[in-house]
Formats: structure tokens, sequence, C-alpha cells
């Protein structure tokens, strides 16, 4: 396996862990009955379901039916029942369950791989176990809470469970790895539209990974990938979001700093629902990726959602601080700053920091 150093979180590692997890959660297959009954009341909506129609639908009695609706009312479901009518799912779970998930995914792009997690160490390391194992791809991993989370440069990433989200997507894409100097932020820019059409908010991306709202942090994305000879072989992308959290809820470091979507938007956003949607967007835009299209949408994306441009700025690598203007990027995703001198210089890799003292308009 051959390593190299690769801007936008981009690194590889030194092997696959085929260790398994010492943590306790659940990778058992999601019950397609499950599935099939949650899709039947999502598409009705506020209306009702009968059971003799569920009965018919999936070969089951109606008693078997009544049964398949306590257990689902046991995992936090509410249903109210309608003489002669039928039932109305009225309440869904707050935590992330991998039936509603899948029956969300109604008519998206579907992985062939779900693994939905209470708590787990790190979705990537997940996902590395899982590949080292003969997981089918695309691999989605949701977890509520890490008990380790990898942040850029090897950082921890604070991953609390209270109502957040963190996930990993992997791929196995057959590419150069040149092709992917600008994977991070094309998919940086896709969760920026998610969280724009979703949750109605205006969201940012501070170059090269960070995602932004109301000028704090939101979530912070890593990529990372195997590569054989001079082949990508498998690519892995995690994202780590701050879906319903509260700032009290964070460390005292961070609660200026941070933010989530529900402190933003005044409200928890549905966990499951948004997870669906999360996971349509991502494949698609890996499908786009893939087939070049995404290019010809990059840079009127990178205008609208980037935080940088023209703003002071610092930016360091290693041991090296240099000050200026963010005037964007180039076509191969680095970042641009003129510096204090009138000089340009080009960024592939580095620490960014907005400074305080405003930078002339660019």
């Amino acid at each position: 396996m051959s390593r190299a150093s690769t801007p936008h979180s981009f690194r590889l590692p030194a092997h696959l862990s085929v260790e398994s997890s010492a943590l306790s959660v659940d990778r058992s297959p999601v019950p397609t009955t499950e599935v099939a009954i949650l899709r039947q009341f999502l598409a009705a909506g506020p209306d009702t379901v009968s059971g003799a129609r569920l009965a018919k639908l999936l070969g089951l009695s109606r008693v078997a039916v009544w049964l398949q609706l306590q257990k689902l009312i046991r995992q936090g479901f509410t249903f109210e029942a309608r003489r002669s009518r039928g039932y109305r799912m009225v309440k869904t779970p707050d935590t992330l369950h991998p039936a509603l998930v899948r029956a969300y995914l109604n008519g998206r792009l579907r992985p062939s791989h779900l693994v939905c997690l209470d708590t787990v160490d790190s979705t990537n390391s997940e996902a590395e176990r899982l590949l080292a194992s003969g997981a089918a791809v695309p691999l989605v991993i949701l977890a509520s809470a890490q008990t380790q989370g990898r942040g850029r440069r090897g950082r921890i990433w604070h991953s609390p469970a209270a109502g957040n989200l963190y996930s990993t997507f992997v791929f196995r894409p057959q590419l150069e790895p040149a092709r992917l100097h600008d994977f991070t932020l094309w998919m940086g820019l896709n969760i920026c539209e998610l969280v724009a059409n979703f949750a109605k908010l205006e969201p940012g991306l501070k170059w090269p990974n960070d995602l932004h709202v109301n000028g704090r942090k939101a979530g912070g994305m890593l990529t990372e990938a195997r590569v054989d000879a001079d082949q990508i072989r498998d690519l892995v992308f995690g994202l780590g979001l701050n879906l319903n959290g509260r700032a009290a809820d964070l460390p005292r470091d961070l609660q200026k700093t941070a933010i989530s979507l529900a402190d933003a938007t005044g409200a928890p956003l549905d966990l499951n629902r948004f997870a669906a949607a999360l996971i349509g967007r991502v494949l698609t835009a890996y499908d786009q990726f893939l087939e070049g299209g995404y290019r010809d949408t990059f840079a009127q994306l990178w205008k609208r959602y980037d935080i940088l441009r023209g703003r002071a700025v610092s930016v360091t690598q290693g041991t090296r601080t240099v000050a200026g203007t963010a005037t964007g990027i180039d076509n191969e995703g680095s970042l641009i700053v003129r510096l204090n001198s009138g000089r340009s210089e080009r960024f592939r890799a580095g620490e960014v920091t907005l400074s305080r003292e405003a930078a002339p308009a660019v």
C-alpha cells in the first residue's frame, strides 16, 4: 500500500484494522416487514392505513399485523387506532431507527449495506472493520455517538449522544488518486445544499471541510482512502454533524464557536428523515463525481457557499503562518490567498483561521 500527502483531509491509513469492536452494538439485519409497514404509513401521511390492507400487502394475518405494530410501539412509535378505518402513525422515534431510515429511503438511491449504531468508537473505524470483513459497497454507517471520533490531523472530534449524527460512507471507485483532489469540497457543497433545503438555513463551507451556520461550526468532514498501486480502492467519507444537540451541552471552550442545526432553527430536526435525505444526497453526489458532471455546477455552488472569499484569513502549514485575503479556489481545489504583500499564494492543505480585522473587498 502506498502512502502520500494529500489535501482536504484525504489521507492514506497505514492499514485497515481487522479487530472487532469492543463496543456492544446491534448489526443485525433490518426486518423487511418493519420497513414495508413503515413505508405504508409514511406514504399515507396524516391518513389512516387499514389493518386489512397491511395484512393483504404483507401476506400476514390481522393478528400478525397487530403484533408488528406492538413491536414498533415498544421501539418508540405511536399509532392511533380509528374504528373501522385503521391506524394512523402519529409519532416516530427521536433516535436512530434503521427500519425507519430505510423506509424514508423509498424512491431514493440506497446503499448496499446500511448500519445504524447507538454508540461506536468511530464510524470511520467501523467502516475499516466492515471493509476488512468483506462488506458490500456502497456502505453507510450511522451513529448517534462516538467515543473516539476522528477529526482532521488526528484530532478527537467531540461526539456526544445528544441527538447529533455521525456518518461514514464507503465506496470503491477504482479511480486514480489525482481524481480526488476536490472530492471533499464537492461533498461539502452537497451537504450545504442539503442543510439549506432541509432546515431552511443559510450554511457555508469553510475551506477545506468545515460546515458553518450563523458564523459557527456545525459539522466537519474527513476523507480517507486505501490505495493499491496507482488506483483508489477504498474511499471513506466521514461526516460529523451537530444536528439536535444544544450548545450548552458542549465543552465550555466550544460553546461560542459551535452550533447545532436545531439551535439555528429553533426546533429539533427529524433525525431519521434527515439521515435518509443525507444518504440520498451523498450517493447522488458520488455518482455525479464519478461521471465528472459535477464540474458544471461546482463553481456556482462554491460561490454560493464559500464563507472565506473576501475575508482576512491566516493559513498555518506546520510552523509557517501567513496572513492575507482569501480570494477563492483554483481548479484543483487549492485555496488562493492574496498576501499582504500583494502576491497571491495557493494552499493545497492547511489550517485556516478567520482574522478579526476586516479585509478589503475582492
